[in-house]
């Protein structure tokens, strides 16, 4: 995605450093051969930008009241025709809609030569990019391990991740108690006779517990806030990233479940309840049916970490 910044009612943008510093690409003086530069006031308007398609290399959309329809419609026709969608925006509220109409968004933003404003585009810009890129870092190394204890502990918080979107099955999180041996938690899209599926929610356990996030660091439970991206993962390893809705926190009676592979311990905190699910080796386990013998699905990890970053180094959690 492009920055852009208009300079028609004040000249050059003060500064190459500037201009480098955050990625602007072009400053608008005004409609060139390449670009068609259209107001939108009304349907008339969106009719004119669609009749640009396919016969100039950019649309410049400018709303005078700024809607999302019209710049969605427009995205819609412009899929596939080589033409590019660049939107005028003067206000960071209307940021995340152009960031993300459609799913696709524009191709490029305008902005006032405002450095507020110029800072804003910049980070939403570098924020879409990493987010587009964090399935690329290294798999999770998952390995069943097997259950060599487990035993109630009492009543204690318990946090739930409600996404603001849904996990398919064999889709969850990778929670626990110790950071080198978090254990597949299964998202709640697993029928039930007694309650309906959230598709969207982890019952993570513990308020104690590591968490992994989208960017491959860990992360308290407690430390969780709506609008952070965490990190999905299915049963083959496969990582995305989503973004936390709301965090459920109640008391709730909690087991322990302690697991081993080879010479690394692990351990976990969760609700004693049917919804609660680990993936073993012939399906989904409960926490309510889960015994010592099974294989759970396991990410073991070697490395320390501080402040949820992986380092190399010793750590000795019990």
């Amino acid at each position: 995605m492009e920055l852009w910044v208009d300079v028609r009612n004040s000249g050059l943008l003060r500064g190459d450093e500037t201009k480098k510093k955050y990625g602007i690409l072009r400053e608008w003086r005004g409609p060139t051969g390449e670009v068609a530069h259209v107001l939108i006031e009304g349907p008339e308007g969106q009719n004119e930008a669609i009749s640009h398609i396919g016969t100039v290399e950019w649309i410049l959309v400018e709303c005078m009241d700024w809607t999302m329809i019209p710049l969605e419609n427009i995205i819609s026709y412009s899929f596939g025709t080589g033409t590019k969608i660049a939107a005028a925006v003067s206000s960071e509220k209307d940021l995340n809609g152009v960031f993300h109409a459609l799913e696709h968004g524009v191709d490029a933003i305008m902005v006032p030569p405002n450095i507020a404003m110029i800072k804003a585009v910049h980070a939403e810009i570098e924020n879409k990019v990493k987010s587009e890129v964090e399935e690329e870092y290294e798999r999770p190394p998952l390995s069943y391990s097997e259950v060599t204890e487990v035993r109630q502990v009492g009543v204690g918080e318990r946090v739930c991740i409600d996404l603001i979107e849904r996990m398919e099955n064999r889709e969850g999180m990778l929670i626990g108690s110790l950071a080198n041996a978090l254990m597949f938690i299964h998202g709640e899209t697993v029928p039930s006779q007694y309650v309906p599926v959230r598709p969207f929610r982890v019952n993570a356990g513990s308020i104690h517990s590591y968490c992994l996030m989208a960017d491959g660091r860990t992360k308290y439970l407690s430390e969780l806030k709506s609008g952070e991206r965490i990190a999905v993962v299915n049963s083959n390893g496969d990582v995305r990233g989503s973004v936390i809705g709301r965090l459920k926190i109640e008391r709730r009676p909690f087991v322990m479940i302690n697991y081993r592979c080879g010479e690394i311990n692990g351990q976990i905190i969760l609700q004693q309840a049917e919804t609660i699910r680990m993936i073993g080796e012939k399906g989904t386990i409960s926490t309510t049916e889960v015994k010592v013998g099974d294989k759970v699905l396991t990410r073991l990890d070697g490395q320390m970490r501080h402040i949820g970053r992986g380092l190399q180094g010793t750590m000795i959690e019990r």
